[in-house]
């Protein structure tokens, strides 16, 4: 369960949650592949990495 960030409070960072999820999988796509070992070593998975970044405004979700 993801806790930190609420879900409540992501969800606004997008046009529609829809487009929310396909953010976070893209992103969290493209961890994967380029930062393995950096989230290895954080002890992150790629999802909650990339739902970070979008609360904290550095990944910017369109439509």
């Amino acid at each position: 369960m993801m806790i930190d960030p609420p879900i409540d409070k992501l969800i606004k960072k997008a046009p529609c949650r829809y487009a929310l999820v396909c953010g976070l999988a893209k992103r969290a796509k493209e961890l994967n592949s380029t930062k393995e070992k950096e989230l290895e070593e954080a002890g992150m998975k790629a999802i909650s990495y990339a739902a970070n970044e979008i609360y904290n405004d550095k990944i910017i979700i369109k439509l």
